[in-house]
């Protein structure tokens, strides 16, 4: 998984007033929780330190300078306001490399299936799944190779399998299949007919 270097100051001013103050000053409060002993750290940082971590589908592991403290953490959650866009505020999970991490990880759907040479269209249905591993082991994305997967077909998080990360999400949810297109029924139907 790539890293990202992210710096960052201790604040000890808070409320609703201190944040407005931050914001206006081009600084976003920050929280990082789980501190393994610590509890949680408020900070801030830059606006602009944050465009590579925020708008983008990819996921980080986030190394966090706070002047003498030093932390690993990934992403949690990040509050944007509803008119402006611009983020309000981000949540921050501490993680030590020795205890499993979850996250979401992107699909990568890979190959060409045989149901789309056949006229089907492939939909992913789950653009993230939920996985726990160590911070080591978390990889970048998840590729799901799709070549054998049929007309009508789909593949389930429970078909899936990935070496050191447990899948989270329900066995039965479907990351992706291939559906039949007006085309291809009609190409099916018309086969059908022909038969017999």
């Amino acid at each position: 998984m790539k890293s990202f270097e992210l710096k960052g100051e201790i604040r000890n001013d808070f409320g609703k007033k201190a944040a407005k103050a931050l914001r206006k000053e081009g600084l976003v409060p920050c929280v990082i929780y789980g501190g393994h002993g610590e509890g949680n750290i408020s900070f801030v940082v830059k606006s602009s330190d944050l465009r590579g971590l925020i708008y983008t589908p990819e996921v980080f592991l986030v190394n966090l300078d706070l002047g003498e403290k030093k932390m690993m953490a990934i992403l949690k959650d990040s509050q944007f306001h509803p008119v402006k866009e611009n983020v309000l505020h981000i949540d921050f999970l501490h993680v030590i490399e020795t205890a499993p991490v979850t996250i979401e990880i992107p699909v990568r759907l890979q190959g060409l299936a045989v149901g789309v040479k056949a006229g089907g269209k492939l939909s992913l249905d789950r653009r993230k799944l939920k996985v726990k591993a160590l911070p080591a082991k978390l990889p970048q994305e998840l590729v799901v190779n799709v070549e054998h997967l049929d007309l009508g077909k789909s593949i389930q998080v429970g078909q899936l399998n990935f070496e050191n990360l447990e899948l989270l999400d329900a066995k039965n949810a479907v990351v992706c299949r291939v559906q039949l297109t007006r085309a291809a029924r009609g190409a099916a139907a018309a086969a059908a007919k022909a038969g017999k």
